[in-house]
């Protein structure tokens, strides 16, 4: 089995704090990211959405689009709501040829307001619990009939961000559900990345590799501070540039045939981590990770 190693804009231009990056163009971005060795980009908020308006400035980079984050409200709106608010962004990644869509629950998030610290993330009650499940695998049933299978993101500041979150997540939904794994945001939140794939692999359909500086989130949880202040001060880097082990995950990964994306996605400020720089490193780090885990880049 192979994989392939893409990068999301938010190295160059942040969809949470539009002000990072807010002057990049696009252009930039996907010539930067190809010049730094990737073979795809994932969405972000200055990509156009019509994919025939999309598909050639992609194809004249050499790029494929790899995926997109869609923010769900299955807690505020039925199953029935839900496939028609994410119509068109399911036509776009067809159309493009991606294969699964990044989707995370967004009801009551805090990890946009830069006022808010992430120790008030919000949690399901036992109803909600009950009320978003079946909404999810309707929705995730629709999508998987259309060719793209949802990748649900456990996310900080979001209604399922801990390893405890995710374990009901997936004890409640069907196959149809598939899990995107991030590391940072998995670590971030006090859990185990290699638990988690061990126990998930035959679900795990997307990878997000964003590396952790352990002396900045433990900053971050000491003095109880946002996901927004977390990014500013460098809690994100690029994998291999913090503490985390990936040839260890990667073994893992091979071993459970893993054969979707790697994607570099670590909120940084472009003003203090340059981006080209982080996205050579991020791209380097990988290609050795995969081959000391014996994991197969096609490029």
């Amino acid at each position: 089995m192979s994989v392939r190693l893409g990068i999301n804009p938010l190295t160059w231009t942040n969809d949470d704090m539009p002000s990072l990056g807010g002057d990049t163009p696009l252009e930039v971005c996907l010539a930067e990211g190809k010049q730094a060795g990737f073979s795809g980009f994932e969405l972000g908020h200055k990509f156009p959405r019509d994919p025939a308006v999309l598909g050639p400035i992609l194809e004249s980079h050499g790029l494929a689009l790899v995926s997109g984050w869609y923010s769900s409200e299955l807690l505020t709106r039925s199953a029935e709501e839900e496939i028609e608010a994410l119509k068109p962004h399911l036509h776009l990644l067809k159309s493009l040829g991606a294969t699964a869509m990044v989707f995370c629950e967004v009801t009551h998030c805090v990890h946009g307001q830069r006022d808010v610290p992430l120790s008030h993330s919000p949690t399901m009650s036992e109803a909600k619990w009950q009320r978003f499940l079946p909404r999810l695998n309707e929705v995730a049933d629709y999508c998987q009939e259309q060719g793209v299978q949802i990748a649900y993101h456990h996310h900080l500041g979001t209604v399922i961000e801990t390893e405890e979150e995710i374990d009901r997540l997936m004890a409640g939904t069907r196959p149809s559900v598939g899990l995107l794994l991030d590391s940072g945001h998995l670590v971030g939140a006090g859990g185990d990345p290699l638990a988690v794939q061990q126990k998930y692999a035959e679900r795990i359909n997307h990878v997000h590799c964003k590396d952790i500086r352990r002396e900045v989130l433990a900053d971050v949880r000491n003095r109880d501070l946002s996901f927004l202040e977390g990014v500013l001060n460098g809690m994100f880097t690029v994998p291999g540039d913090g503490y985390i082990d990936y040839t260890s995950l990667f073994r893992q990964l091979a071993a459970s045939d893993y054969a979707g994306w790697l994607v570099v996605e670590a909120e940084q400020d472009p003003a203090v981590a340059h981006p080209l720089t982080y996205a050579r490193l991020g791209r380097d780090n990988l290609k050795r990770f995969c081959a000391e885990a014996g994991l197969t880049v096609t490029e």
